[in-house]
């Protein structure tokens, strides 16, 4: 049975958010100050997190940042705040999803069922034997989940090493936002398009010499984005 920890101080809605996961077979802890939730998830072990933003005593953003640091267990973050420069501060920090409030909670149940099956095929790797691809001075160990880019070893958040190695392993094809989206968080009619933008983004600050130039994932106007080789 997959755990799940809540971080919310608003009780009723942590409430609601609990009776419908346990409904749908999953175990939920509650936390409602930011410092005792960042604690539980830090010294518990859970298979996902539902992190307000608002919270008293620490906000959201901090507690994302510090998860993201030890663990790639995924981060569904919730608010209020429907801004654009939230959900992207949100998913910069490496949360995997976004949800503006008021959402229904069967939206909510989906989205949890989602980003736990992809995140279990991930760690049901097999490690007889690694599965390495390299490409223009890029090397991804997919087995390890590891990446380096001219030699160097980089790090990068469990969406961020998905969607590079997918356009390393599809080069010179032309993906849209929505074929991505659909790729590499296993969703179509839920969830925001604007996660991919975010993403490529951060990849491109990573593996690029001069991220405005880019020279390995293009932008292809209008269309989607492109790996080159």
């Amino acid at each position: 049975m997959s755990k799940i920890l809540i971080i919310e101080d608003e009780e009723s809605i942590a409430n609601l958010e609990k009776d419908y996961l346990e409904i749908s077979g999953f175990e939920v802890d509650i936390e409602t100050d930011g410092r005792a939730g960042l604690a539980a998830a830090l010294t518990k072990e859970y298979d996902l997190y539902i992190l307000d933003l608002m919270l008293p005593g620490m906000d959201g953003f901090d507690i994302c940042r510090e998860i993201r640091e030890r663990k790639d267990t995924p981060i569904l973050l919730v608010s209020a705040k429907k801004d654009d420069i939230d959900k992207i501060r949100g998913l910069g920090l490496g949360a995997d999803d976004y949800i503006t409030k008021p959402f229904s909670p069967s939206e909510l149940v989906a989205r949890v069922k989602a980003h736990l099956a992809r995140y279990e095929r991930l760690i049901k790797t097999d490690f007889r034997k690694n599965d390495v691809v390299e490409i223009r001075g890029i090397k991804i160990d997919k087995t390890a989940r590891r990446a380096w880019v001219n030699g160097e070893e980089v790090q990068f958040t469990s969406k961020e090493f998905d969607l590079l190695t997918f356009f390393v392993e599809n080069p010179n094809r032309v993906f849209s936002k929505e074929e991505l989206f659909r790729e590499i968080w296993n969703m179509e009619s839920i969830g925001d398009i604007a996660t991919v933008t975010v993403h490529i983004k951060k990849i491109r600050e990573k593996i690029e010499y001069d991220s405005s130039k880019p020279q390995y994932i293009e932008t292809i106007w209008g269309v989607g984005y492109r790996f080159k080789i």
